[in-house]
């Protein structure tokens, strides 16, 4: 056991939660942003702004016809399997066979193709690691290894787990239907909180496929947890503070939250009243990219999200257009009411001693 044990240290192979529930899950959010958020992004940009050479057709395969964006969001399984194998730190051939497995994974897994890729990358990536330098023809055995690995699992479970992944997604989304109230404060705060965590919340929307209300939802809780951060803290941090978590993430916040947990209180409970309030008085749906629906802020993806929802809604005929009500609802839900909610409850959390100043003090 202690041999087995120094090998997997060898190869740097680390059997942990942080290195796969945090480095490889955060790792594969960045390869959907770099892949089918970027993509949808310019698509949108291309259609509204009537760029042509955005909107005109700039590859064939197979029948099927491909923008710029389309391209880049084709290739959100490689973007994803690279993403992951950055994270656990494969050597260079593991590395550029993950770009094949990702592809596969993503393919077979369907709609859930994201869940399937992040639990296919991993395995195949550390199966590629343990034999990568141990022949002397490892230019052929590593590749071999590494997408022969990807490919028979892509076959063998990326199909149930795609499936898997879209009835958990499409059970919360009917809950939500359902149950708007409960289920709006019950995504807003979870997906919130895991926007804040070390964790992302972007690449569990994105596994799920969370759109729709509870989509609408997510993205409130996302919205609340940096907007609420952002302004409570602003006495601290000024606004490179305001900028780095408005626009960057929460996630700055947990050093602060680890010594004193009440810090939090004031954006989780902003995000467990604008989360009902999406759902139920404003009926906000994101039908954009379902990573969106776990970005907030950061960038303005969440809001974007939420507007190409819309433009395609509008395109489809399933929406007549885009309304003064949505509008209203989008800014509030997103900018306004996490704010002053969180101003709000962070007066009255110190007011209580609970806060001091400098406890929500970025690099303190």
């Amino acid at each position: 056991m202690a041999k087995f044990k120094a090998f997997l240290k060898k190869k740097n192979i680390e059997i942990s939660l942080k290195r796969y529930g945090i480095d490889a899950l955060g790792a594969m959010a960045q390869g959907l942003f770099c892949s089918l958020l970027i993509g949808t992004i310019i698509d949108t940009l291309g259609k509204q702004l009537n760029i042509g050479f955005l909107t005109q057709t700039v590859a064939t395969i197979s029948g099927k016809d491909y923008t710029v964006g389309g391209m880049a969001s084709a290739m959100s399984g490689p973007a994803m399997a690279v993403a992951i194998g950055h994270a656990l730190q494969c050597p260079p051939l593991v590395l550029f066979s993950m770009i094949t497995v990702g592809f596969a994974a993503n393919a077979l897994g369907g709609a859930g193709g994201p869940l399937a890729v992040l639990f296919i990358a991993i395995i195949a990536a550390e199966f590629g690691k343990l034999v990568s330098k141990e022949t002397k023809v490892d230019i052929l055995v590593t590749p071999l290894v590494t997408i022969g690995v990807g490919m028979f699992l892509s076959w063998l479970i990326a199909p149930p787990l795609g499936k898997a992944a879209m009835s958990v997604g499409n059970l919360i989304m009917w809950a939500t239907e359902l149950q708007p109230f409960l289920m709006g404060i019950l995504v807003s705060v979870l997906v919130g909180v895991a926007l804040t965590l070390p964790i992302s919340s972007a690449a569990i929307c994105a596994a799920f496929g969370l759109v729709g209300l509870a989509g609408g939802a997510a993205v409130a809780g996302c919205c609340a947890q940096m907007i609420g951060f952002a302004v409570i803290s602003f006495r601290e941090n000024k606004v490179g503070g305001l900028v780095s978590q408005g626009l960057g993430t929460s996630m700055l916040q947990m050093p602060n939250i680890i010594k004193n947990p009440r810090v939090w209180i004031a954006p989780t409970l902003a995000s467990a009243i604008t989360g009902p309030l999406a759902t139920c008085l404003f009926r906000l749906e994101m039908n954009g990219p379902p990573v969106s629906s776990g970005m907030g802020t950061c960038g303005l993806v969440g809001p974007l999200g939420v507007y190409t929802g819309w433009v395609n809604d509008v395109a489809a005929g399933t929406k007549a257009a885009v309304t003064g009500m949505d509008w209203l609802g989008l800014v509030l839900i997103c900018l306004v009411l996490p704010a002053v909610l969180s101003l709000l409850i962070h007066a009255l959390v110190r007011k209580a001693g609970w806060v001091k100043d400098g406890d929500l003090k970025l690099g303190a």
